[in-house]
């Protein structure tokens, strides 16, 4: 708000004052409606208000829209204003249209009129108050009409400094709505030479903006590189009372340092030698002054002195041919790993990741893997130990493999939940990238299994049993060491499936030994039988079949279990149905066929690494960051097999696991492990591990390529439907495509992962996924999306991330436009995404008493909705209670006098207001009715809060 002295608006202080001593809210309703009547009626009168009255009952209104109330007049008197020569009318007006009108408001044409006329007015202050207006309201018509007035203000030499500063992030609001208002031909190199102004604050600006546009048009904006270094020197050569002005705690110009090297950041190292030359001085000096004592104790002076450092290794890693810089940012960044700031530990390790991956610093980096180890061992953030193991994983390579993935087993006995998974993967891919001994990794992947079974994907143990088939020479090794591990008492699922396909496959490598002869095999792994779900069973019997194969002495032992009620007559058709073929096989087949159709596996086909595609898709810049030295030859994945000349004696689908050990396969058709067909919901993978806070990796629970079968169709509806009450789930599929969804909301602000899975055996191309918002809905929410690839390989899927900021109430939803090339053919899509008011909820716990005073406070007829209808879905309390819950609020047991009924309360999270909401659900069991009553401090919220949860029920 403008202060209320100045010209001295008493009566809007002392509104002021009597809002803020109001004992209750409605007792601060009473006085704003008495107010609003009065304002109104001075708007409606006779007598002609000046300038003054027009601007203190302006401002009034102003107050009471940001106290939360809507306000639905003094809309005109507010344009009346933009026609005032004196600036505190004119600045008021053009205040109160930005906070409070939108860009379809019918006086828009009269606003765009004024704003016009101050654009060409003599007056500077008039045109900055024009521009930021322009600025604030970012409309596309704002864009349309001003688009190309701006440019010609912004280079102009008749404009002032500030003016040309307020055109510059004018101009950068404009872009962003309307992208293709981009100036070129002329405009370009005016613009550009802007870098040269006299003015830093114009210059500042003008990184901004030119910035933006070389990401967009990078070629026609590339003479920007040739001035930013000369800038950039000059800055980095000045001592602090050369600009002393723009120098903050002794460091001249920081702002403008780190956003003149981020504009670098989009192009190559500069071909001319003397800018290239140049642009490494300005580096070696900023690491130079890196190294001098600090001039002052104060956080803010080595805050802006590493913001500009740390910018500046950025810069060195993207160019990435400076041998001297490169080891000199290493050496730089290695003073930080043991800093007191957890901030700056933090961000050394990340920087480092980056200088690992280079050729020239890869040495570097590996002479700090002590003091990294520590950090992994000692941090207590765990974001800060998160980034240690990236940058283990970095670092690693042939000389140092076998320490750090003994170090990095060593920490994940104690590593946190939310890294074990992801560290489970980079272990695993180490192991095989870097194994000069495979009896080395068949002893790291079995000792993942162990310390950290649940967070051991299938891939990882399909892969450990791919190696050993297609290497002769550790299969043995690999039967004794999975033998030994059986016999521990607590031995988990998945080593008990690695051990019963080794051991179906190679158990007579070792049968010779009377302590592993073949009936201790057999009674070991039928020791864990009983302690397996169903598809590790269905596993052990295909083992117990080979046994028959390898070891005919045992076959009347093994044939009694087959013959057992709880397989021969087991509930589950898959277990069933393997027992009789194998026993009928067991009983008719002479030994040849036995020999032929049980035969060992063949070696695998050799394809791209199944555990570092998923590392790549959760951690795509740390799963690359691999050192150049480190590349080998790619592996064979192994979860591509489809089941093939199953007997299928009940005509259910054909048996998946049973092919695991090679039943019905010949070599010219291998067949790989693989488990039930997945599900719709398997596609879905997390996406937060770059969104959450550093280093929280989430379990994703199902490796990202598991497509459904293709008659699964989920319309749109029933995706927003669902997941009205759920974070997680699909959004939409069809036979081509399947989205899933995966959200986080904090207060106002939402991260949701969209999932784009193609079903198809072929590639989607020109994959294009657009959202956008209605003009009013765009005032009320604000969503950034990152770009996607635009291929989708057959069967893979891309996954993009939305941030979302909720400005105020809303009750539409954001709009999901994807088209794509499949066979030629353009495919387009259209849906709505599931945004809406709930998802900002912060739970609130109340008492009885609390909650009942509260809501007899809300009892305006306005500020409640209720909605009485007929229940949709069996009455039954734990599934309203999951919904309530999943709707965001929090339920609160024990609060109404009646126990059948819930009640809840939250509050939602805006940028302009916090909304209370309290909620009461009365159910009729005997009429199947139910009564829903919300109330909140905001009608319009309350409505869309009813409309939303009404129809869960």
């Amino acid at each position: 708000m403008p202060a209320v002295r100045g010209e001295g608006m008493r009566g809007l202080a002392v509104f002021i004052s009597d809002i803020r001593n109001c004992k209750s809210k409605e007792a601060e309703i009473k006085r704003i409606n008495k107010e609003l009547a009065n304002i109104r009626s001075k708007f409606k009168g006779d007598r002609a208000l000046d300038g003054y009255q027009k601007k203190k009952y302006v401002c009034k209104l102003l107050f009471i829209f940001l106290l939360g109330h809507d306000i639905d007049f003094g809309h005109m008197e507010a344009v009346n204003l933009l026609s005032s020569n004196k600036y505190s009318e004119k600045q008021i007006g053009y205040l109160f249209i930005s906070v409070l009108m939108n860009a379809n408001n019918e006086l828009m044409r009269l606003i765009i009129q004024s704003i016009k006329n101050d654009l060409s007015s003599r007056n500077p202050i008039h045109v900055n108050l024009a521009l930021q207006c322009i600025a604030n309201i970012g409309s596309r018509e704002m864009a349309e009409t001003f688009g190309s007035e701006i440019p010609k203000l912004l280079v102009s030499g008749e404009t002032i400094d500030l003016v040309k500063q307020s055109a510059a992030l004018c101009l950068l609001r404009l872009l962003r709505t309307m992208p293709e208002i981009i100036p070129s031909g002329e405009w370009t190199t005016r613009i550009i030479h802007l870098l040269n102004d006299q003015h830093m604050g114009v210059v500042t600006s003008a990184v901004s903006l030119i910035d933006a546009f070389v990401k967009k048009n990078p070629d026609e904006y590339k003479g920007c590189v040739s001035l930013a270094v000369s800038r950039l020197s000059r800055i980095v050569t000045a001592s602090y009372t050369d600009l002393q002005d723009y120098t903050y705690y002794f460091v001249p110009a920081p702002w403008l340092s780190v956003k003149l090297l981020r504009l670098l950041q989009n192009y190559p190292p500069p071909e001319d030698a003397g800018v290239r030359g140049r642009l490494t001085e300005c580096l070696e000096t900023i690491l130079n002054k890196a190294q001098e004592p600090p001039k002052s104790k104060k956080v803010q002076h080595s805050n802006a002195k590493n913001a500009v450092l740390f910018e500046a290794i950025s810069l060195i890693i993207h160019m990435d041919s400076e041998a001297n810089l490169l080891v000199r940012a290493c050496n730089q960044l290695g003073q930080f790993l043991q800093h007191r700031e957890t901030n700056l530990r933090y961000l050394a390790l990340e920087s480092m990741c980056l200088l690992a991956t280079s050729e020239f610093s890869h040495e570097a980096v590996k002479k700090h893997q002590e003091t990294i180890i520590n950090a992994l061992k000692t941090e207590r953030d765990v974001s800060v130990r998160q980034r240690a193991v990236d940058l283990l994983y970095a670092m690693c390579d042939k000389s140092n493999a076998e320490e750090i993935v003994g170090e990095m087993l060593a920490y994940l006995e104690t590593a946190d939940y939310s890294i074990r998974e992801e560290m489970v993967l980079k272990v695993a891919i180490l192991a095989e990238k870097y194994a000069s001994d495979y009896t080395w990794y068949v002893d790291v992947i079995l000792n993942l299994i162990r310390i950290a079974g649940d967070y051991v994907s299938e891939e990882v143990w399909y892969r450990v049993i791919q190696i050993v088939i297609n290497r002769d020479d550790v299969q043995g090794y690999a039967a004794k060491t999975v033998f030994e591990a059986l016999q521990a008492p607590a031995c988990h699922e998945n080593m008990v499936k690695v051990a019963g396909y080794i051991l179906g496959e190679f158990g007579n490598l070792i049968a010779g030994d009377q302590r592993s002869s073949p009936l201790i095999q057999f009674q070991l792994l039928h020791s864990k039988y009983h302690l397996c779900p169903a598809p590790t069973r269905a596993l052990l019997l295909t083992t117990y079949i080979k046994f028959i194969n390898l070891f005919p002495e045992i076959k009347h032992e093994i044939q009694s279990v087959l013959k057992s009620d709880n397989n021969i007559r087991s509930a589950d058709a898959e277990l069933q149905q393997r027992t009789v073929e194998y026993l009928q096989l067991s009983s008719i087949a002479t030994s040849d066929v036995l020999a032929t159709v049980l035969e060992e596996m063949p070696p695998f086909p050799e394809r791209e690494s199944s555990i570092l595609a998923i590392l790549k898709k959760k951690k795509p810049g740390v799963a690359e960051g691999l050192p150049p030295n480190a590349v080998t030859k790619d592996h064979p994945a192994l979860f591509n097999h489809t089941a093939s000349n199953n007997v299928d004696v009940n005509n259910t689908p054909a048996a998946t696991t049973g092919d695991l050990l090679g039943i019905a396969s010949t070599p010219t058709n291998p067949q790989a492990p693989t488990t039930a067909l997945p599900t719709s919901n398997d596609l879905l993978v997390d996406v937060f591990g770059d969104l959450s806070s550093p280093g929280s990796v989430p379990n994703s629970g199902s490796p990202p390529n598991n497509l459904a079968p293709g008659d699964v169709v989920v319309t749109n509806e029933e995706g927003l439907y669902k997941l009205v009450c759920k974070n997680n789930g699909i959004l939409f599929e069809n036979d081509l495509l399947q989205i899933g969804v995966k959200s986080e909301f904090r207060q106002n602000l939402g991260r949701i992962g969209l999932f784009y899975g193609n079903k198809t055996p072929l590639q989607f191309n020109n994959f294009t996924p657009n959202v956008s918002c209605s003009e009013v809905l765009s005032k009320k929410i604000n969503i950034q999306c990152k770009p996607v690839e635009p291929t989708i390989e057959a069967g893979a899927q891309v996954q993009q991330q939305l941030n979302i900021e909720c400005i105020e109430d809303f009750n539409e939803k954001p709009v999901l436009t994807v088209q794509f090339m499949y066979s030629n053919v353009l495919q387009k899509l259209t849906m709505k995404l599931p945004v809406t008011i709930n998802k900002f909820f912060e739970p609130t716990v109340m008492n009885s008493e609390a909650f009942f005073t509260r809501w007899k406070n809300l009892n305006n007829p306005s500020q409640e909705a209720q909605r009485i209808f007929k229940a949709k879905y069996p009455m039954d309390n734990e599934a309203t209670k999951t919904k309530l819950n999943g709707f965001g609020i929090q339920l609160l047991e024990g609060i109404d006098p009646n126990p059948d009924n819930f009640v809840a309360a939250g509050i939602i999270h805006t940028c302009t207001v916090q909304v209370g909401c309290l909620l009461r659900l009365e159910p009729n069991r005997q009429a199947q009715m139910y009564r829903l009553t919300v109330r909140t401090s905001k009608d319009s919220v309350s409505k869309e809060l009813c409309e939303l949860l009404h129809d869960q029920f």
